[in-house]
């Protein structure tokens, strides 16, 4: 005889950095996109959607780890032999977007985006391979005006999400200030002067993971990780890491005092004075609208890691601890950022166009709700009309579809099951109420609503129609045409 050949059964597995989201889970960023929707909404940004496959060209490498060729991105070539990559935000694609249809925009063009990303990168806590993000911008407004909306907006989005004063605080910087303090160490405005300058914001970047003394190697020659992985350092001497080091300290809570602080370390920089002074226009209009309130701060340690921002920066800092993979209580961190991003569009078109927007990481501000347990309960699911008659069917539907008509969820239990396994069902599906007509409720014209968010748990002791039925908590019976006063009465 000869052996069976054994099927193939692959090992059901998700691969590490992406998420199934389910539940409340799911609902919890349905309503986190929802919140930051209307926020956007609110001050006239329109929606735009893009493909989540882009050419690799068009996207850029904009990465922290832009220095590593074919890292950072999933990518592959198409059938002619041109490299598509899955996108890694929604800005790059909103460049390709404009340059594109250029002529027939509005400008100032101010849309906002919702959609999943993606970065071929070393997930951990909060942080995955996939996410979501939601962001808004504003493309050809050139003052400083539309950088302190983006900030504001941060700020509404953060309430939105639930947050309270002192649980978040946005921190503003200005990529120019750097330029200056790297200038007046010697830095050179040359292609090794930029890969310098590159290092330097990717270093200053990981601040608060590493701690100063780690960004100080990183300043300098370099760094070994635990894993034994050695990371290229800036190349900076001693003298320039101290003043990059100092320029991350010169922050201060007080918006004025930070600025003042911040004004002797530029030295006689012109790019350094600039920026200050696109910092001052900022302040004075958060300030001017109430959000000069500790919710917005002056941080010089705020860089962002994108390559593509020219001057302001902003980043949405969650300040409420949560528990990391170890049990210990630690500050959650950074869960949106942006700022200006002048020569993205510069790329397709060979000329400057003004452009600064804020996103958020729907995925990462669950995770931290989930964290300090404000994310919520799985959502009231559908009241259930039990099938305990195959050849009622129609009826069944009857109802279910009636309290559709009146705005209320409901389907009908589909399984092939008895009435243990539907009321299992039911509470599996955090269902309200279930819907019970058996023969004898059919006979007599009646109807049966038992109320399971009052009753007890019973759907592990109940065997059989006549148990329920001698049963009763928590459930009313009566007339057929009153099942929707019944329902509605369950449902309050």
């Amino acid at each position: 005889m000869s052996k069976k050949t054994k099927s193939f059964r692959p090992k059901a597995r998700r691969p590490k950095g992406l998420e199934d989201r389910f539940g409340a889970l799911a609902s919890a960023e349905t309503a986190l996109i929802s919140a930051a929707a209307d926020v956007y909404a609110s001050h006239g940004f329109e929606l735009l959607a893009t493909p989540a496959l882009e050419y690799a060209d068009c996207l850029g490498k904009f990465l922290p780890d832009d220095d590593r060729p074919n890292e950072g991105v999933f990518a592959f070539t198409d059938d002619d032999d041109q490299w598509m990559a899955l996108r890694y935000d929604l800005t790059a694609p909103l460049a390709r977007f404009v340059a594109e249809n250029y002529d027939p925009l509005p400008k100032p063009l101010r849309r906002f985006a919702v959609g999943p990303v993606w970065r071929n990168e070393k997930p951990g806590p909060g942080r995955f391979r996939e996410f979501i993000q939601i962001d808004a911008d504003t493309i050809g407004a050139p003052g400083m005006a539309a950088d302190a909306e983006m900030i504001m907006l941060a700020a509404d989005v953060m309430a939105a999400a639930g947050l309270a004063h002192g649980e978040y605080v946005i921190r503003v910087n200005n990529r120019k200030l750097l330029d200056a303090v790297l200038g007046n160490t010697g830095v050179p405005e040359t292609d090794e002067g930029a890969v310098q300058k590159l290092r330097t914001l990717r270093a200053i970047d990981k601040l608060d993971r590493l701690g100063p003394e780690a960004v100080a190697r990183l300043l300098g020659e370099g760094r070994k990780d635990s894993s034994g992985d050695f990371t290229k350092g800036a190349g900076l001497d001693a003298k320039g890491i101290t003043a990059v080091l100092a320029y991350t300290r010169a922050g201060a809570n007080d918006l004025d005092n930070t600025l003042s602080a911040l004004e002797p370390l530029m030295g006689v920089s012109q790019k350094g004075a600039e920026g200050l002074g696109e910092l001052r226009a900022i302040v004075a209009l958060l300030q001017a609208c109430g959000y000069g309130d500790g919710r917005t701060i002056i941080d010089p340690s705020i860089v962002r890691g994108l390559g593509y921002y020219t001057g302001p920066v902003f980043e949405a800092d969650l300040l409420i601890e949560t528990l990391n993979e170890k049990g210990q209580r630690v500050r959650f961190g950074s869960a949106g950022g942006g700022g200006r991003y002048d020569d993205l569009i510069a790329r397709f078109r060979g000329q400057p166009v003004p452009a600064t927007g804020f996103s958020f990481g729907v995925s990462r501000l669950a995770a931290a709700l989930h964290g300090i347990g404000r994310l919520g309960t799985a959502p009231r699911g559908p009241v259930v009309v039990l099938a305990l008659e195959a050849d009622q069917m129609v009826h069944y539907f009857a109802m279910a579809e009636e309290l559709r008509a009146n705005g209320i969820r409901a389907e009908v239990y589909m399984g092939g099951s008895g009435m243990k396994a539907q009321m299992k069902y039911a509470d599996k599906r955090h269902a309200p109420a279930v819907v019970i007509i058996g023969e004898d409720e059919r006979a007599k014209g009646e109807v049966t609503v038992k109320n399971l968010v009052l009753g007890q748990q019973m759907s592990g002791n109940i065997k059989d129609n006549k148990e329920w039925r001698e049963g009763r908590p928590a459930q009313v019976t009566g007339p057929r045409k009153t099942l929707l006063a019944m329902i509605n009465e369950a449902l309050t």
